[in-house]
């Protein structure tokens, strides 16, 4: 079977053809068209501006997975598209439009939810062996923190999450404000390197040895945990970020000048631990299970060191998608359209799209 799957949920506009083969899912195309330097003018993502521009290329596009898949539009046998959450405007573009060609051709119609077409990324074959429910998800993007025990591949119970910012968005801002451009996440992850180096003079080191150097113990770099206290699996970034702020605030009032590479470690730190915190809670929770990391921020070098690290002391299995299927990207939800088809889940020109997660 062919899967034409479509994304639109946010500043990326994607179309894929995936194909199932005895279970097993093979990318044949994954075409993603970025909004990045348009919205990096403003600082973040203007959301008529990114429905008009998803307009503008979904057509092109899909010509190009179907042509870059060798196939045509009668080869296909589902057509997916995320349906939820994301930016209501931007989803629309996608989900009408999926919308018209399955009518159109009499084609199966599945409705995505783009968190677990994040996790479903791990599911595409061609990188080593894939993760089977039950499982422990942990996504993390601009727009999520959460952590899911996945029962089945369409049964899902979240057992933590953000109360406020997401970790991407908590990077993002303060990427912002010392001058990183929009989207701050890659740029981020390099200065915060050169911050761990200095720190500990090595050019990959654990949490541990950071925080154990002179930098990591710095007071003058102080800042709050997004890992709430107690037994919760939830996260809170914005007082972090709000930290982070006055941080940055009093150091320009003294004339001091911000070591740039240094605060990037740090507040990265915060981030990781966090992240590496509640998931280690997570495990104790669940023993045994393996655990799947997706979104944006898995692309984190830092994040998928210390959470490997992890997953070798608890002696458990990680899968984290390769880098090109962290991001926005429409194979993923040709994944989870997949096993929504088989779990009977099909749609049909009622689809609609909604801005909220279930």
């Amino acid at each position: 079977m062919f899967i034409l799957a479509f994304e639109s949920s946010c500043d990326e506009t994607s179309a894929a053809v995936v194909e199932e083969v005895d279970g097993e899912l093979f990318v044949r195309s994954n075409i993603v068209a970025s909004q990045i330097p348009v919205h990096r003018l403003y600082g973040g993502v203007v959301p008529e501006i990114a429905s008009r521009a998803h307009v503008e290329v979904i057509s092109r596009i899909t010509r190009e997975a179907l042509d870059g898949a060798e196939i045509t539009l009668s080869d296909v046998g589902l057509i997916a598209v995320t349906d939820h959450p994301g930016l209501i405007g931007a989803l629309l573009v996608a989900v009408n439009f999926a919308k018209g060609l399955a009518s159109a051709n009499g084609i199966p119609l599945v409705g995505v939810d783009h968190i677990r077409g994040h996790i479903a990324a791990a599911y595409l074959a061609g990188a080593g062996e894939v993760p089977k429910p039950p499982f422990i998800a942990l996504a993390l993007s601009g727009g999520h923190t959460s952590i899911y025990h996945v029962k089945t591949y369409t049964d899902w119970e979240t057992v933590g999450s953000t109360r406020d910012d997401a970790i991407g968005e908590a990077f993002d801002k303060i990427g912002r404000l010392i001058g990183l451009e929009y989207p701050a996440g890659a740029a981020f992850d390099k200065l915060a390197s050169e911050g761990f180096r200095q720190a500990t003079g090595t050019d990959a080191p654990t949490l541990a040895e950071y925080e154990a150097s002179e930098a990591g113990r710095d007071p003058a770099m102080k800042l709050p945990s997004p890992a709430l206290p107690g037994e919760t699996l939830d996260f809170s970034f914005s007082g972090l970020k709000t930290a982070a702020i006055n941080l940055l605030h009093h150091l320009e009032q003294t004339g001091e000048t911000l070591p740039r590479a240094l605060f990037a470690a740090r507040y990265t730190a915060l981030c990781v631990g966090a992240v590496a915190k509640k998931l280690g809670m997570a495990i104790d929770r669940y023993p045994d299970l393996p655990v799947t990391v997706a979104g944006g921020v898995a692309a984190n070098s830092h994040l998928r060191r210390e959470l490997s690290l992890l997953a070798k002391r608890r002696k458990i299995k990680l899968f984290i998608p390769p880098l090109p299927f962290c991001g926005d990207n429409a194979a993923m939800i040709a994944a989870q359209g997949y096993r929504e088809y088989l779990a009977g889940n099909l749609r049909d020109s009622s689809l609609n799209a909604s801005a909220l997660d279930d």
